[in-house]
């Protein structure tokens, strides 16, 4: 079963073409990672599918419902259930872990019982059950990652979206939570959509490879055939 469809979509900002007829399908628990150079369309494709912005042309669809066509914003962002994980984190700083986690549950009418019962598992499945009770400005980079990653899990979304998460951390820890997307995603099994102009962390983390230029795709397959598409062509695009 296809959770998302994009189906023809084009999208301009200022008379300029950021996204030009795209269209792409993404299974249920499939991995898809978005690949490509800054400007190239990509964040647009998330922003497009969280609601932030409508298309111009074309049809945007969740689980079978469209949820967006042709300049026109169907569902609301907070109505279609999709996590997301922004480059920055934009985690609150005056809430704990805890709170961060919290507030998300409360605005959706959780009970009490469940949020706690849901909390407690998801900071033991990022290894962040002992600092709930502390506030982002006192975590580490990673530990600000993982409670991000908790944050948009905990809400148990039809997808998530993950905006370049990794981009400002060193080499060593960026490889490292690479490895702890994807054994959340085989405990969880979350359909992911992820961004990023590094080769290595696409082929890390995706089970398809969507290759963006200009607003278009220019190649989508397999991790082995995105290696091969780069072998063709060389590393410059991204």
């Amino acid at each position: 079963m296809n959770i998302i469809e994009f189906e023809n979509v084009t999208k301009h900002y200022s008379g300029q073409t950021a996204l030009h007829d795209f269209s792409l399908a993404v299974a249920e628990g499939e991995r898809i990672v978005i690949l490509g150079p800054s400007g190239c369309g990509k964040t647009t494709v998330l922003r497009l599918l969280a609601g932030f912005i409508p298309p111009d042309s074309g049809a945007i669809k969740i689980a079978g419902e469209t949820v967006a066509a042709d300049g026109r914003t169907l569902k609301e962002p907070e109505r279609r259930n999709l996590g997301m994980v922004f480059q920055d984190l934009a985690l609150w700083p005056h809430l704990t872990v805890k709170g961060n986690l919290e507030f998300g549950l409360k605005a959706r009418g959780v009970p009490k019982a469940e949020r706690e019962n849901r909390i407690c598992t998801i900071l033991g499945l990022v290894q962040m059950e002992e600092y709930a009770g502390v506030r982002p400005a006192n975590l580490s980079g990673g530990q600000q990652q993982r409670v991000a990653l908790a944050r948009a899990l905990v809400l148990n979304p039809r997808a998530l979206l993950m905006d370049e998460p990794l981009s400002s951390l060193d080499l060593e820890l960026n490889i490292r939570l690479r490895k702890e997307i994807l054994e959340l995603h085989n405990n969880i099994g979350f359909t992911l959509l992820y961004v990023t102009h590094d080769h290595d962390e696409a082929f890390d983390i995706g089970t398809r490879i969507v290759i963006m230029k200009d607003g278009n795709i220019d190649m989508a397959g397999s991790v082995e055939e995105s290696r091969e598409y780069f072998e063709r062509t060389g590393p410059n695009l991204c």
